[in-house]
C-alpha cells in the first residue's frame, strides 16, 4: 500500500533530484550509451548502410538460431516486408560480461560486430577502435 501525506495527495517531490545519478535507470543508461555510440558509426557509416533501427532489448528470446552459441549479446534482423534492418542489442547479458562502469566499450564493439554483418565487413573495418577497450 503506498503511503500518502494527511490529505490523500501522495509524494509531494520525487525521492530524487533529477540530476542525482541513482535517478535515471540502467535502461535508461544503457539506452543512452547505445544512441552515443550508433551516432558514432552513423557518421561514418550511414550513408552505406541505409536506413539501420538500432534498439535495446534486456534478455533475447528464449529460442537461440542454430549458428548461435552461448547466450547472443546483439543480433541482426533482416529488413523485409518494407521495415528496414533492426539491429538488436541486449542488455543484462553485455552488462555480465563487461567490468561494472565498462559497459561502453563492449557496446561499441557488438555495434561494430552488427553492423560489419550489415554491410558485409569486418568490425575492424567498420570502427577502429574495435577491440581495444576502455
Amino acid at each position: 500500500m503506498a503511503r500518502r501525506d494527511r490529505h490523500g495527495r501522495g509524494l509531494r517531490a520525487p525521492l530524487l533530484p533529477y540530476d542525482a545519478p541513482g535517478y535515471r535507470t540502467r535502461g535508461e543508461v544503457f539506452d543512452d550509451e547505445l544512441r552515443d555510440a550508433a551516432e558514432r558509426l552513423e557518421s561514418r557509416w550511414g550513408r552505406a548502410w541505409g536506413r539501420i533501427d538500432f534498439a535495446a532489448e534486456d534478455v533475447p528470446p528464449s529460442d537461440p538460431t542454430p549458428w548461435e552459441h552461448g547466450v547472443p549479446l546483439g543480433r541482426v534482423f533482416p529488413a523485409e516486408l518494407g521495415q528496414p534492418t533492426r539491429v538488436v542489442v541486449y542488455r543484462r547479458p553485455l552488462e555480465l560480461r563487461a567490468d561494472p562502469g565498462h559497459v561502453r566499450p563492449i557496446l561499441r564493439d557488438v555495434l561494430a560486430e552488427q553492423v560489419g554483418a550489415v554491410l558485409g565487413r569486418a568490425p575492424e573495418d567498420v570502427d577502429p577502435d574495435y577491440g581495444a577497450g576502455e
